[in-house]
């Protein structure tokens, strides 16, 4: 069986990521052709790609692939041309779920989830923003990565402070500060989820499909905001820490049960999330990271949820990942092929 990586680099040479799925197709008995979209010729049904011989990385020109694993969408009009085409004649691995608002959207129309959602809007205006009454809001992009740009802002009256920064403005300073964020941004209530100690912390979910298709958790990190920080990104300071040692040191003997809650709770999501794409859109999801909280109460909150999400740098953790990817795409292939 032959696996196509599909990446928007021409050659995987520096991708360490691209080895680990090379070294998870051969030991899954298949092998892994590294290409990007212009390294295919539709005329012909061939890929002048990379695989994995002896060592190093080897220029091929090679059959098409049984299934691909599209690690990440285009922006280049050719590209995403090719890919396209693509598409048409071999299995796909990844569809996008859509911005945070899509997604959001989605799980209200269907109602299942819609409880647990953190309510959100985007910022249609200056007015609509001054218009909630929450006095701690979470102003972030539509299409965010990697918390960056999210802002928490404490509202006192007419005064808003403003972090990160600690600016304070009032009425008039904080309409020019969204002036470039209407509709671009999404403004939701402040969950206020914190240790035991005060630091804000969330969880993130990290579900794949496997090799039978079926919904499995690859990992679920907590993340502990650093510095005084609001943002629980890792890229942002913030810093992972192990589930189970993490539960325990915060809820004591319950954590079994809150563990075991969340598991759950990522599993039915998922599934619930892949039905809704199926009957949107005639398209399965195989991976999801979906960030939550826990309120006073101990419900869970969603946050956003995002598609192909980062993970933690835990070696074990993105071999789990990479050998449900793996997996996963040899399943699509012999379903594909059983057809």
């Amino acid at each position: 069986m032959l696996i196509g990586y599909m990446h928007h680099r021409k050659s995987p040479v520096k991708s360490n990521r691209a080895y680990a799925f090379a070294a998870a197709a051969k030991a899954e008995g298949a092998e892994l052709l590294y290409f990007s979209p212009l390294a295919a010729d539709t005329r012909n049904r061939t890929i002048n790609g990379y695989i994995y011989r002896n060592g190093e990385w080897e220029k091929t020109a090679s059959r098409y692939p049984d299934v691909i694993y599209n690690t990440a969408g285009f922006t280049n009009e050719k590209q995403i041309k090719i890919a396209e085409e693509l598409s048409r004649e071999i299995p796909f691995t990844s569809y996008s779920v859509g911005s945070k608002m899509n997604v959001f959207e989605n799980l209200r129309r269907y109602k299942t989830f819609s409880e647990y959602l953190v309510p959100s809007e985007t910022v249609r205006s200056a007015k609509h923003f001054f218009a909630f009454s929450d006095k701690q809001l979470i102003l972030k992009p539509v299409w965010g990565r990697q918390g960056v740009n999210v802002y928490h802002i404490s509202r006192n009256g007419g005064m808003f402070l403003i972090q990160p920064g600690g600016m304070e403005y009032g009425i008039p300073e904080m309409t020019a500060f969204l002036s470039d964020k209407i509709g671009e941004y999404i403004v939701q209530p402040y969950i206020n989820c914190r240790t035991k100690s005060g630091t804000p912390y969330d969880l993130r979910l990290h579900v794949q499909k496997d090799g039978k298709g079926e919904w499995a958790v690859s990992n679920i990190c907590p993340r502990i905001s650093a510095n005084g920080g609001i943002v629980c990104n890792l890229s942002q300071g913030a810093y992972a820490a192990e589930l189970t040692k993490f539960l325990k040191n915060e809820f004591g003997g319950d954590y079994y049960d809150i563990k075991k809650y969340i598991e759950m709770f990522s599993l039915q999501l998922a599934a619930h999330l892949d039905e809704i794409q199926k009957e949107r859109y005639g398209e399965e999801l195989d991976e999801l990271g979906i960030d939550i909280g826990l309120d006073e109460n101990r419900k869970i909150r969603i946050y956003e949820v995002n598609w192909r999400p980062g993970h933690p740098p835990f070696v074990n953790i993105d071999l789990t990942v990479v050998k449900n990817a793996v997996r996963y795409a040899m399943f699509l292939a012999d379903r594909g092929n059983n057809k």
